[in-house]
């Protein structure tokens, strides 16, 4: 027996040798996707809570007087930063299964809340968008993005077919035109458009047809067109973008400061707290408009900085996207990798000057405490493909063990033990691979002796 387990020792080593290869290489590069993402992650909040603090802290001090409550956007960005960590850190360890069992109870309470705060909701400067008290107030639209992507991984996981045909997609973007209709009447037509591109790369993760994606881009372009004429706000933005010289003490007053106020900050900056557009001249500097002040108090370093870190969690994510073990984590990383990408990509253009002004905030740095915990969850869930996850865990894993139990009965067996049995079964048979036949030319001749 010790002969023979040697012999199987050594005959298995080659293959297990080289599985264990494999699967150091495969934990090697989704380690360093997940550190990627996570490291762009924790420096984005990190350069947030600072940024939050320095754009904040004057203007208290300046309307409220006195030192007391200068940090208290700050005080309030590390608690629900902190619970978003823990939402992250729950959504990267548990299993995918449960998100997606859970998907239509989240879908549902999201379109629950867009509906409820047109009735219950708080107003702030003209739109209707939080429900809820005042040191919990909740942003349904933000948790809205984020479900639409988990319903839309989810039913086109499960029938991939839909994406063939523009009536096929009918159900998934009937139920997005659903909330962002809802959406709109807040009103809040730049998180209409982060749900609009985000939604429609998912569809390119499916595999969706350039014609149709052409058809339902073109329909989205004519009704935003439309909404922006009727709505003397949004025209007045859009004539700001296309003419900044002639509104810039009006529409385009927001945009023309943000443009100062990068210009001030030159390469390297003014330094953190130095900055004097954030005290008289841009409102809400702490939200929407938190990247001109990263440019005038970090200068032109400080915005590089920004779009290197977005661009390194956009990389990591779509190399997650792309080695996914199922069709589901395809779809889901994708989309969640495009809503924070698109989020960016607006509110930098916007501030630039590339873009007319949405309202969009820039993700992780931005104030906002519905739009941070739903972000720091989404990610969670990036985290959990690039870890390996996958919402049929249990069922691959039995699978790969049957499959290596068959495996282990039917094929691999030591050489000794195939001789040994190969000769029982020859000694039992008639002793060698010539007794069949010396038994049966015995018989013939019997026969013909007897016939003789």
């Amino acid at each position: 027996m010790s002969s023979v387990a040697l012999r199987r020792g050594r005959f298995g080593k080659p293959s297990k040798a080289r599985k264990a290869k494999k699967a150091k290489r495969a934990r090697a590069v989704v380690s360093t996707e997940y550190n990627m993402l996570l490291t762009a992650t924790l420096c984005l909040l990190a350069l947030g809570a600072v940024m939050v603090f320095s754009a904040s802290s004057t203007t208290q001090v300046l309307h409220n007087g006195g030192l007391s409550n200068s940090a208290f956007y700050l005080k309030r960005t590390l608690m629900f930063g902190a619970v978003g960590l823990v939402i992250m850190h729950f959504a990267a360890r548990n299993q995918l299964v449960l998100v997606r069992r859970l998907t239509p109870l989240i879908l549902g309470g999201s379109l629950f809340l867009l509906v409820a705060v047109m009735g219950a909701g708080s107003s702030v400067n003209g739109a209707s968008r939080w429900i809820g008290p005042s040191f919990l107030q909740l942003q349904p639209s933000e948790i809205a993005k984020v479900a639409l992507i988990l319903y839309g991984a989810d039913l086109l996981s499960r029938k991939p077919k839909m994406v063939r045909s523009l009536k096929g997609m009918m159900p998934y973007l009937l139920v997005v035109g659903a909330a962002c209709l809802l959406i709109l009447i807040e009103p809040d037509m730049g998180t209409t458009m982060v749900v609009a591109f985000a939604v429609a790369a998912t569809l390119i993760a499916a595999g969706a047809r350039p014609r149709d994606l052409a058809l339902i881009a073109l329909c989205i372009g004519g009704a935003a067109l439309l909404l922006t004429i009727v709505e003397p706000y949004r025209m007045a933005r859009l004539t700001g973008f296309l003419n900044p010289g002639a509104s810039a003490e009006g529409a385009g007053f927001q945009a023309a400061q943000a443009k100062i106020a990068l210009g001030s900050g030159g390469i390297f900056g003014v330094g953190i707290g130095n900055g004097v557009q954030k005290a008289f001249y841009l409102p809400e500097a702490h939200t929407d408009m938190i990247s001109a002040v990263i440019g005038e108090e970090l200068g032109m370093v400080g915005i590089v900085g920004v779009v290197g870190l977005f661009a390194m969690f956009g990389y990591a994510g779509l190399k997650v996207a792309q080695k996914a073990k199922d069709k589901y984590g395809k779809l889901l990383v994708a989309g969640l990798t495009s809503l924070v990408l698109v989020q960016a990509t607006i509110n930098l253009f916007a501030v630039m000057g590339l873009a007319p002004l949405t309202g969009v905030p820039l993700p992780f740095v931005s104030y906002g405490n519905s739009s941070l915990m739903a972000t720091l969850f989404a990610v969670g869930l990036i985290l959990n493909v690039a870890r390996g996850g996958t919402a049929a865990v249990a069922r691959t894993s039995t699978g790969a063990r049957a499959g290596k139990l068959r495996v282990v009965d039917g094929g691999r067996q030591p050489a000794r033990e195939r001789s040994r049995s190969s000769g029982a079964r020859k000694a039992k048979s008639g002793g060698g691979g010539g007794g069949d036949r010396g038994t049966r030319r015995a018989r013939h001749g019997g026969r013909r002796r007897a016939s003789g």
